[in-house]
């Protein structure tokens, strides 16, 4: 693809989203940035307008495929667009180089949504059957009622001993001493 087409379809694609949304609605987040170009460059400190160059290029970049990939997925009379979208996009825009990277990237970040599903299911790998499961919940809750309900009655026990202490603290402040002679 030469400069001029690319050049049109950023022109295109400013022209559109201008249309559509404020510029201030369409970006990345600053500290997700942030800790991108920290990640990337530990040791080299960027100034803030860099930062701000950075987040407009991506902000336009992520438009400019996705735009592209949009257009593909339309004319192909699809509704969702898909990762072979973005690698053709990509391709068509001409950054075919990252396609690998792209691929890469979309493999590794299936593999990570696989092992969180993994992850939740691990009730199921336990192999105890649901019916155990629900009866060893039960029988918890139960064990925690009693626990509760005795120590309930321990303090109920505790607050009628100091009450009574305090009743029989009072009955001899109230009592007259037999030594005191009045007489």
């Amino acid at each position: 693809m030469n400069a001029d087409c690319y050049e049109n379809k950023m022109t295109d694609s400013r022209e559109n989203r201008d249309q559509q949304q404020p510029d201030d609605d369409l970006s990345i987040p600053r500290a997700a940035l942030n800790k991108m170009i920290k990640e990337l460059l530990p040791n080299i400190r960027v100034a803030n307008d860099a930062r701000e160059l950075i987040l407009n290029c991506c902000t336009e970049f992520i438009h400019l495929v996705s735009s592209e990939a949009n257009e593909i997925c339309v004319k192909q009379n699809k509704k969702t667009i898909s990762p072979d979208h973005i690698v053709e996009a990509l391709e068509s825009l001409g950054f075919g180089a990252y396609k690998n990277e792209a691929k890469a990237v979309l493999k590794e970040a299936k593999a990570i949504a696989a092992k969180k599903r993994r992850g939740s299911s691990r009730l199921e790998n336990l192999g105890i059957p649901e019916e155990e499961l629900l009866r060893q919940q039960q029988e918890l809750f139960e064990k925690a009622r009693q626990e509760q309900a005795l120590l309930d009655q321990q303090q109920w026990m505790q607050m009628q001993q100091a009450l009574q202490q305090q009743q029989q603290q009072q009955q001899q402040q109230q009592q007259p001493d037999d030594n005191d002679d009045y007489s």
